[in-house]
């Protein structure tokens, strides 16, 4: 049991909590900067959001806020897309030794994409609202939703980051949803793709499981106290410091 890994558990689930930003864009760039390597970094990222997902889906379950057909169609392209992402990431490494390098650069744009995305959702999320694709039906948009999956759960299972911040930002422009629905359905999708790729991860041995249990003994207090005191700071200016750092390790990575 390592009380440091804990406490940087502790803050990040404290800010995701507070916040509502993706822990893994978080994670993943602190513990490439604590010395850990980039495979080490990612895999553990998706097993450790693999289990914190879980009980957000089982929570929107209950509260019948998952769009299933959604989560059916995203789920449809990004599973196997990410676990080709795994699967290419060490195969490159067999053949040029260079899977730490590839997973630090994808990382650092990822985050610079992630840190923008999160600014745009922040200030100008009434842009999103009302566009022409968003009033088609969802059966209308399925290929499209496919395609989406593709690219972003490729996106995730090369580096851990996007499965909740991407895709949330995708769902918010081309689907019609109330905002826990949105959220239920991000998470429930999350939880899935995160877990295949985790798993494949885990399958070449890029998860330190040690690591994970310390980090989700102080990431569950941590982000139950920020949920409590979310509602008494303002969210703007939070997410876009949030956002910042997150812009700020992406270009270190680069």
């Amino acid at each position: 049991m390592s009380i440091g890994i804990i406490l940087m558990g502790l803050f990040i689930g404290f800010m995701v909590g507070l916040t509502g930003v993706g822990g893994a864009a978080l994670l993943t760039p602190i513990l490439i900067l604590l010395g850990f390597s980039p495979s080490i970094a990612v895999g553990t990222d998706l097993v450790y959001n693999s289990i914190t997902k879980l009980f957000g889906s089982i929570q929107h379950w209950r509260q019948k806020t998952i769009n299933l057909q959604l989560v059916k169609y995203l789920a449809m392209g990004s599973i196997p897309s990410a676990i080709c992402a795994v699967g290419i990431l060490h195969l490159f490494d067999s053949f040029f030794h260079n899977q730490e390098q590839v997973i630090k650069h994808a990382l650092g744009y990822v985050l610079i994409l992630v840190a923008l995305t999160t600014l745009i959702k922040t200030f100008v999320k009434s842009k999103f609202e009302e566009n022409p694709l968003q009033k088609k039906p969802l059966h209308e948009k399925k290929t499209l939703t496919i395609v989406i999956g593709v690219i972003l759960g490729f996106i995730v299972g090369l580096t851990s980051i996007g499965s909740g911040s991407l895709f949330a930002l995708a769902m918010l422009y081309l689907y019609r949803m109330t905002p826990s629905e949105l959220v239920g359905t991000d998470i429930a999708h999350a939880f899935l793709l995160v877990t295949a790729a985790g798993i494949m991860h885990a399958g070449i041995g890029n998860v330190d499981y040690l690591l994970v249990i310390n980090l989700l003994l102080g990431s569950i207090p941590g982000v139950i106290l920020g949920s409590t005191l979310s509602s008494k700071f303002p969210a703007k200016p939070l997410r876009a410091i949030m956002a910042l750092m997150i812009l700020f390790s992406g270009i270190k990575l680069i």
